[in-house]
């Protein structure tokens, strides 16, 4: 039996509150066990996720596709900063030109797996995931408004 539209939507918003729960727990992760201090620009990829923890929770209870629109928005800043963050630390003219943004510099890696991942890819991803489910979300729902 093919899943319904409905079913499809539930699932994808399922993901995009799964994606923001992990990217929540692997930042604090980061800080509280690895006690890795985030600098300014974490700070504001976090600012934009942790609700995005409790918003898509409810949303996935109540079956409430209605939010789509306002998580599309506010993950499409996200990843912005989120971008501007990864390049900071990967694009050498932009490295040495950034400001100092406080005690630890947004350009500095804790980590760098496989030579291009790093806190802030990790939070372009989950910015990224949830984008994407709520942009379809948002554009299989417009006809039911």
């Amino acid at each position: 039996m093919k899943p319904s539209n409905k079913d499809k939507r539930e699932n994808l918003l399922f993901l995009a509150w799964a994606a923001s729960v992990i990217a929540m727990f692997g930042s604090l992760y980061f800080s509280e066990i690895r006690q890795y201090e985030p600098c300014e620009l974490c700070w504001y990829q976090r600012i934009l996720m942790y609700p995005f923890v409790v918003i898509l929770g409810i949303a996935v209870v109540k079956k409430d596709f209605r939010i789509s629109f306002y998580s599309m928005i506010l993950s499409l800043i996200g990843a912005c900063i989120s971008l501007y963050h990864y390049s900071l630390q990967k694009i050498s003219i932009l490295a040495e030109s950034a400001p100092a943004c406080g005690r630890v510099p947004c350009t500095g890696q804790y980590i760098n797996w496989f030579g291009f991942v790093t806190i802030p890819f990790l939070a372009l991803i989950a910015f990224m995931i949830i984008f994407i489910c709520s942009l379809v979300i948002w554009r299989n729902s417009r006809g039911e408004q």
